[in-house]
């Protein structure tokens, strides 16, 4: 296969301008324009990624309807499936929006697609689960921008969705209660390249502020938010600086157990970085969707006892 490299041009002037503003050598500042970073509070915002640096969640298409539709379902006692394919996107989130909400409900169960049965995305075996089980909403996360036959086939059911993804979309949606997807049409959400576990975070940012929820208190689902944008190998600024910033100081300060345990596994005594949950924790997760279920990445994720 003919492959080529592409050089990008560098602005020699505002390379000069940027080191000259910043005090560091031309090569660190032509560095930074290659990553459009032409300012100096666009150079702090890079190097010292602060909490408010994110957006509102409110500002992406569908928060309002997906909160509502949470809200109601947890007063009427609904049950809630949580859903995400068998990756370290997927199993990272479901692993999130499943710990999040059961705070606040009993009813809530999570499902994985067996990889090879089930295959990738939506599944109408998981529609037939969610029917048989009696679940009246389902959250996808990282999948269902596609799933237009699937949502079809679960309204038919009684069954909501409401999806979460990250995915580039089609030309027809699927007609669920609300989606969630900075690249949809017509959503002004300021940034675009969150990863699917990036997208359910600011679900649950939504509804904390609803509930009048302390940011600290869901600031913990950080850890599990940059292990997905290290293995999704999303763009590293923006929103996602910030959240793997502030995950790997998680990470490295007091994991959740089932992190804890696959640190121990990988044999990492040192400061975790991002290429080590990239190449040493990522693979782990993966692991168990392809040799096994997913779903037993999801069982590690939510562990909260250490020995188990």
């Amino acid at each position: 296969m003919d492959q080529r490299w592409k050089i990008k041009i560098i602005d020699d002037l505002k390379s000069e301008k940027l080191a000259n503003d910043l005090g560091v050598k031309n090569i660190i500042s032509r560095l930074l324009v290659s990553r459009d970073v032409l300012t100096y509070s666009e150079a702090e915002r890079f190097f010292r990624p602060k909490i408010s640096d994110l957006h509102d969640p409110y500002l992406m298409k569908g928060m309002g309807e997906s909160v509502n539709r949470i809200d109601l379902a947890l007063k009427r006692k609904e049950k809630i499936l949580i859903y995400g394919d068998y990756d370290v996107d997927g199993t990272t989130s479901v692993a999130m929006m499943y710990s999040f909400l059961k705070r606040f409900t009993e009813n809530i169960g999570y499902y994985i697609p067996d990889r090879y049965k089930e295959g990738y995305g939506v599944s109408f075996t998981a529609i037939d689960y969610a029917q048989l089980n009696e679940y009246s909403l389902i959250i996808t996360l990282d999948c269902g921008i596609r799933a237009i036959r699937q949502v079809e086939y679960a309204s038919n059911k009684g069954i909501d969705f409401i999806i979460c993804d990250h995915h580039q979309p089609g030309v027809n949606l699927p007609m669920a209660i609300s989606i969630l997807n900075p690249k949809q049409d017509q959503c002004v959400y300021p940034y675009k390249e969150l990863s699917g576990c990036g997208v359910g975070f600011k679900l649950i940012q939504a509804f904390a502020n609803k509930k009048n929820i302390n940011f600290t208190e869901i600031a913990e689902y950080m850890d599990l938010l940059s292990v997905s944008i290290g293995a999704d190998i999303v763009d590293m600024n923006g929103e996602n600086r910030v959240f793997a910033f502030y995950g790997l100081r998680i990470i490295n300060s007091a994991p959740r157990a089932g992190l804890k345990a696959l640190i121990k596994n990988s044999n990492n005594k040192g400061h975790m970085l991002m290429s080590d949950l990239v190449f040493k924790i990522a693979p782990r997760i993966n692991a168990a969707g392809r040799i096994e279920h997913g779903s037993k990445a999801v069982r590690l994720l939510i562990e909260e006892d250490f020995d188990k």
